[in-house]
């Protein structure tokens, strides 16, 4: 495996299915790009006549789209930014903030990552999406679900306010887990 001596850019992307991280080289002499998202390489072209330009990719299970987008500063020096389905990153994260719950809990020695899709109720775990069943209860929906041998669900309540909307709670073998900042 050759050594990566042209890498300008990593960002690591938190998407339902995990945090993925994409890697870009470019060979500001050669033209050289290349993208490598979780290690694998996704996009290879060795000779470039035009510097500057974008490159479309696939992350994730759900095959989002990600672009990198590069742009001339001055001279010879680049600037790299990664757009996420026509987002910048950063737009993308606050966005998804919004649309998203995530819960990072440890059981029995593994470590998991539970994320709730808020706008179609999906349950991530590990990369994986969950069987869930959902039941109505007296304040509120309940989806279950299933990690290892422990009993899940994530509990939606209205918080009564309309800014605030609906809280999601997860809970695993009886014990509220608290929700993670990505």
């Amino acid at each position: 495996l050759e050594k990566m001596t042209d890498l300008v850019a990593v960002w690591e992307v938190a998407l339902s299915d995990g945090v993925h991280k994409i890697e870009f080289e470019h060979g500001t002499t050669s033209g050289k790009r290349v993208v490598y998202v979780d290690g694998k390489e996704e996009i290879r072209k060795e000779w470039m006549f035009k510097l500057v330009g974008k490159e479309t990719f696939p992350v994730g299970a759900a095959k989002t789209r990600a672009t990198i987008n590069i742009d001339a500063v001055s001279g010879f020096a680049y600037e790299y930014t990664l757009e996420i389905n026509g987002k910048s990153l950063k737009k993308y994260m606050e966005n998804r903030s919004k649309i998203t719950s995530t819960w990072v809990l440890s059981l029995g020695g593994m470590d998991y990552r539970v994320v709730l899709e808020k706008d179609t109720m999906d349950v991530w775990c590990n990369g994986q999406k969950m069987e869930t069943a959902g039941e109505f209860v007296e304040d509120g929906t309940e989806t279950h679900f299933s990690v290892g041998n422990h009993s899940c669900y994530i509990k939606a309540v209205s918080s009564g306010k309309r800014k605030e909307g609906i809280i999601h709670t997860l809970i695993v073998d009886d014990r509220e887990i608290p929700e993670a900042v990505e």
